[in-house]
């Protein structure tokens, strides 16, 4: 699965922000409006190795979350700007995220550790696979993927256990998020939909915004809902 960061980024507070601007040395490629009210900019830096990509996402509060990805798609880091925690890749992975094998020959495995700024270990292992399945999304082809994911934590405890569909594309060598479904340690359930639903390139409309456009509201009038239910 595509994941992981950047450490920090020079620029105005997200929630203040109309347009994502990256660091000096960097340059934005790519700006991409999720089902579930959040954006993705995804972006490369002269300092980094070449197949390396970058992407900083926003929901409706502003900037939450920053990662990195190799030309594999390996998770190098991420970090939640909210916590200021960081997870790094622990090298020398078992079985390493490999999009080569997993477009070669419809499916990959993995097997890796992270280790967070906060001293935490956390196992990842896991399997995505090609459906087979190609569809276009706002002039992007795509292709299906199916996956599963368990983290558990440094003793083997199972933490979350996740499986679901995402995309991925061929010609920008990443994942697209998807519909998911997680369970948690203590048995609670979530399902999530972060497909793409549009994409936008240099010059042209919507390119660097941070603001989400889809199911926004779709969120607000859960909430009555959900106070009601509590």
């Amino acid at each position: 699965m595509g994941a992981a960061f950047l450490a920090a980024l020079p620029m105005a507070p997200a929630a203040m922000a109309a347009n994502f601007t990256p660091p000096a040395g960097c340059a934005l490629d790519m700006t991409v409006q999720n089902r579930g009210c959040t954006v993705t900019q995804v972006y490369s830096c002269d300092a980094d190795p070449e197949d390396w990509q970058r992407t900083a996402m926003f929901d409706r509060d502003g900037l939450y979350y920053l990662s990195t990805i190799d030309g594999e798609t390996r998770w190098i880091e991420s970090q939640s700007t909210r916590t200021g925690i960081m997870d790094r890749l622990v090298e020398n992975a078992e079985d390493d995220a490999s999009f080569s094998d997993l477009v070669q020959t419809g499916s990959d495995s993995f097997d890796f550790w992270t280790q967070s700024t906060s001293g935490e270990l956390l196992h990842h292992v896991g399997r995505d696979s090609l459906t087979g399945e190609t569809v276009e999304i706002d002039g992007e082809t795509l292709e299906r993927t199916r996956f599963q994911l368990t983290t558990s934590d440094g003793s083997g405890k199972v933490l979350i256990e996740r499986h679901g569909g995402q995309y991925i594309s061929r010609d920008h060598g990443r994942f697209f998020g998807g519909l998911e479904t997680a369970r948690d340690w203590t048995g609670k359930t979530n399902k999530t939909d972060d497909s793409p639903a549009a994409f936008a390139h240099p010059g042209e409309a919507g390119f660097g915004d941070t603001t989400p456009q889809f199911d926004c509201d779709q969120l607000l009038s859960q909430i009555p809902q959900e106070r009601a239910a509590s």
